[in-house]
């Protein structure tokens, strides 16, 4: 078996990848200037190692398949050739993923984050799942990136059989392993892993990162990475270098932020949220969501910037890992 390595295909999902927000304008069309701006802020950060776009951080759900190409093409155009850009697809039908994967190729994606549909919420079944990925592998020539929704997303993560059952295919290099549950984040990784070392398991849980640093990773794609990008490098490089105690540190600095975030119900409202936190950092003029997600109440904007207030108190204090390094 090939095991993981920096000259392994996988190699350039490790690290930290941002996940980032589509800005819109008044007419809720995509506002380009703000988007490449957002995208060259985040990559401008050390230790930033790529982006996750389109994904559900950008709304992937809400945007038309020229508007998901179009996301691709500004954001390639504003960062150059070198930036990994993770491409997400996220479409009920197979036949669409297909034709958004190939899109996403010619826009110049390097990788694709295939969602499962929101339909397997109610249940999938094995050969249901291959011929979606199928679809989608035999339509592009980009790396397969597998994603393994929250336990708590009904029928919609994938059983460990189904998990080896699709990294069979050398095209898979990677797992966006959202589980958001230690212990089940655990045991896939100990599964995919027994089969194919060479994947990339990705700890993508913004509320356990630290759990899953411990537990071991690659690397994550996450959201948060895109409001509090320094923090969230610094706990991965506290962890990549076993320095548990400022790992811990960072991991406390953040977390009430990702609970404000993450947690508090309704989970659809993230998005909207991430927006906010960027327009009260001063960095994203229009925090608006596309409908049927609402503007957030007062009470939400008071929860985000006193979770906002807490990190950068917090972090105030902590010396950035790769400053612990010099």
């Amino acid at each position: 078996m090939t095991e993981f390595s920096k000259t392994s295909p996988a190699a350039r999902l490790s690290g930290i990848h941002a996940a980032t927000i589509c800005p819109f304008d008044g007419r809720f069309e995509i506002e380009e200037t703000a988007l490449a701006r957002h995208v060259a802020e985040v990559c401008a950060v050390p230790g930033i190692d790529g982006l996750l776009i389109n994904g559900h951080a950008g709304e992937n759900f809400v945007l038309d398949p020229a508007e998901k190409a179009r996301v691709v093409s500004v954001i390639r155009a504003a960062l150059g050739p070198d930036v990994f850009l993770t491409c997400g697809i996220n479409a009920e039908s197979s036949l669409q993923a297909a034709r958004d994967a190939e899109a996403a190729e010619a826009a110049g994606a390097d990788a694709v984050l295939l969602f499962p549909p929101n339909a397997w919420g109610l249940g999938q079944t094995p050969e249901a799942v291959r011929l979606h990925h199928e679809a989608v592998i035999s339509a592009c020539g980009l790396p397969i990136v597998l994603y393994q929704a929250p336990v708590g997303a009904g029928g919609m993560p994938y059983p460990v059989p189904t998990l080896l059952d699709l990294v069979r295919s050398d095209r898979v290099i990677g797992i966006k392993e959202g589980s958001w549950e230690a212990a089940a984040y655990e045991q896939n990784r100990r599964a995919v892993k027994a089969v194919r070392p060479d994947i990339a398991v990705l700890g993508s849980g913004d509320e356990h990162l630290l759990a899953c640093y411990l537990l071991g990773t690659e690397g994550s794609q996450v959201s948060l990475a895109a409001i509090v990008p320094e923090a969230v490098v610094a706990l991965w490089q506290a962890a990549q270098a076993e320095d548990w105690t400022a790992a811990r540190a960072w991991h406390d600095a953040i977390y009430p932020l990702a609970v404000a975030i993450y947690r508090e119900r309704p989970g659809s409202y993230a998005t909207a949220r991430l927006k906010a936190c960027l327009k009260i950092l001063g960095r994203l003029g229009d925090d608006r969501a596309r409908p049927p997600v609402p503007p957030l109440s007062p009470e939400e904007y008071r929860r985000l910037e006193a979770a906002l207030a807490h990190a950068d108190r917090a972090s105030q204090s902590l010396p950035l890992a790769r400053e612990q390094a010099a």
